[in-house]
């Protein structure tokens, strides 16, 4: 990925080098320059803060979605089943559009562009986060299950101290992927007016008109971002797997 990103960032400079290219409009060498980049800059925070928030309770709404698919009770069966294919259906625009402007008036509720789209890519993602949990459970030997049975553990004692830890270490590649993807459609909330990375570039192409380079600015933003993420996934991964005994 660092090779790709390199041979990437070369073939951005040198076809800058054609005359087509306006860097003056991001150049930190200069006042105007510096001043474009920190308002694109101003974005990441929300960007990230807004993803980050939004993966945390889809885990959660996951997880509990996930549970009940993995009862013998044909109903809750059916609920997880419902729930996973109605949200899977969605496009995660709608539901963003849905969400800002629908659920207020549904509810009677004002809501802000921030939690209107972490109550969006939550649930959009938490379907996905179902699933990832439901096989990630399943793939425990159900000897844990009879192990846990043997010295008189309950239901959730034995997802929380047992199951759990074995399967989270399990999906946690599925996991950082979809924080991944969390990160990359945060971006569609720029159609509400979050302030995010995004939003920021939108507004200064249209008081700049050069998009080429502000777009490749936001392009590259969103690389280093993710590029940081996926590195802390498998670093992470590393240290669970070398926590694991031998």
């Amino acid at each position: 990925m660092i090779r790709i990103l390199i041979v990437f960032c070369t073939a951005v400079l040198l076809s800058a080098c054609s005359g087509e290219w306006g860097w003056y409009v991001v150049n930190p060498a200069t006042p105007k320059g510096m001043t474009n980049l920190k308002f694109l800059l101003s974005g990441l925070g929300y960007t990230v803060l807004l993803s980050l928030t939004a993966i945390v309770i889809s885990i959660i709404i996951g997880l509990l979605v996930a549970l009940p698919g993995l009862s013998s009770n044909r109903l809750l069966k059916g609920f997880n089943r419902v729930y996973v294919e109605l949200v899977r259906a969605v496009p995660i625009l709608v539901m963003i559009l849905w969400v800002y402007y629908g659920l207020p008036q549904l509810m009677g509720i004002t809501i802000t562009v921030f939690w209107a789209g972490v109550i969006a890519l939550a649930l959009s993602d938490s379907a996905f986060e179902a699933e990832i949990f439901r096989a990630g459970i399943q793939s425990i030997d159900k000897g844990q299950y009879e192990a846990s049975h043997t010295v008189a553990l309950g239901y959730m004692d034995t997802m929380r101290f047992i199951i759990l830890p074995q399967a989270i270490k399990r999906i946690l590649p599925a996991l950082g992927n979809q924080l991944v993807y969390m990160l990359k459609m945060s971006s569609l909330v720029s159609v509400i007016g979050m302030q995010e990375l995004t939003r920021k570039a939108n507004e200064l192409v249209v008081t700049e008109y050069r998009p080429l380079e502000i777009y490749t600015v936001l392009l590259l933003e969103y690389l280093v971002l993710i590029l940081i993420v996926s590195a802390g996934v498998r670093w992470l991964e590393r240290r669970m797997t070398t926590d694991e005994p031998r």
